[in-house]
C-alpha cells in the first residue's frame, strides 16, 4: 500500500512539474518578440500574451499603399477596403490583410466621393455626375448607375435594405438596394451631406454653411422626420456607436476660442 501511495504522489509531482514548465514556456514566448518578418518589418509580440490577459502593442509601422488619384471615401466589405479616387473617376479594391490592390474599376460617374457597402455590393456617390453607382464587390462590375434629384450626392448609409443618399438641396433619397429604385425623397436640413443608420432610423448631417449645424433623424421605414437637433458648426462626419450618434464639426468657435477647431458632439439615439 505504501508503495502505491508513493508512486501516486510521484506521478502527481511529475504532472505538476510538466504543467509548470509548459506555462513557463508559454509566458516566455508571450514576453519575447518573434523574429523579424520576411519583409524586414519590426518584430511582433507573441499573441499568447492575449491568452494570458497580457495585452501587447503590435508594433506595426503604418504603411502606405498606392491607389488612384486623390482618394477620398473608404468602405470595408469584410475582407477588402474600397477607396473612391476622386480625381481619376475610379474605385480601388485593396486587400485589407496585406494592402495588395486587387483591382481599380470605373466609378460609373465623375468625382467619386462617398463609398458604402451593402453586404454584397459597393455604392459610390459621384459628386459631379449627380448619381450613385452600384458595383459588385466580388469583381468590381458596374451593376447600375442611379440619379438623385439634386447634386451633389454625399456620404451614404445602408439600412439593411435601402441606400440613403444625402443630396444637394434639402433632400435625402432612399434607393432600394436590390435594384436602385427611388423609394422616396425626404427633407433633411439645408445641405445634407452625410448619413448614418442606428438600426431603426437614419441620421442626416446638414453641412450647410457658416452658422448652420444640425442633424435630422428620420424613421427609416417611411422617412418621417422624428427630430432635428443642433450640433456644432459645419458638421460633416457622423457615426453610430450602438447607443449614440457622434458628429464631427469642421468650423466651430466653441473650442479654445479658435475659429477652425474640430469638435465632437454626441446625440442620444433614443
Amino acid at each position: 500500500m505504501k508503495t502505491r501511495i508513493a508512486i501516486g504522489v510521484s506521478l502527481i509531482v511529475v504532472v505538476l512539474a510538466m504543467a509548470n514548465l509548459f506555462v513557463s514556456h508559454a509566458q516566455q514566448a508571450a514576453v519575447e518578440p518573434t523574429q523579424l518578418t520576411g519583409n524586414g518589418a519590426p518584430p511582433l509580440s507573441n499573441p499568447l500574451k492575449v491568452a494570458l490577459l497580457k495585452w501587447y502593442a503590435a508594433n506595426r509601422v503604418p504603411t502606405q499603399f498606392a491607389v488612384g488619384q486623390q482618394p477620398y471615401g473608404l468602405a470595408f466589405d469584410g475582407a477588402n477596403i474600397w477607396a473612391a479616387n476622386f480625381a481619376d473617376n475610379t474605385v480601388s479594391k485593396v486587400q485589407a490583410s496585406d494592402g495588395t490592390v486587387l483591382g481599380t474599376f470605373p466609378a460609373g460617374g465623375f468625382e467619386p466621393y462617398g463609398v458604402t457597402f451593402d453586404g454584397a455590393n459597393v455604392w459610390v456617390s459621384n459628386l459631379d455626375s449627380g448619381n450613385v453607382s452600384k458595383l459588385r464587390a466580388s469583381d468590381g462590375k458596374l451593376l447600375g448607375t442611379f440619379p438623385v434629384p439634386s447634386s451633389p450626392p454625399g456620404w451614404m448609409a445602408f439600412d439593411g435594405a435601402n441606400i440613403w443618399v444625402p443630396n444637394g438641396s434639402s433632400l435625402v433619397t432612399k434607393l432600394r438596394a436590390d435594384d436602385g429604385k427611388n423609394m422616396g425623397n425626404f427633407n433633411a436640413g439645408v445641405n445634407p451631406i452625410a448619413a448614418a443608420f442606428d438600426g431603426a432610423n437614419v441620421w442626416v448631417v446638414d453641412g450647410g454653411g457658416i452658422g448652420t449645424g444640425t442633424v435630422t433623424k428620420l424613421r427609416a421605414s417611411d422617412g418621417t422626420v422624428l427630430g432635428t437637433f443642433p450640433v456644432g458648426l459645419t458638421p460633416l462626419g457622423i457615426a453610430f456607436d450602438g447607443d449614440s450618434v457622434w458628429v464631427t464639426n469642421g468650423t466651430s468657435g466653441t473650442v479654445s476660442n479658435c475659429g477652425l477647431a474640430t469638435v465632437l458632439f454626441w446625440v442620444r439615439s433614443t
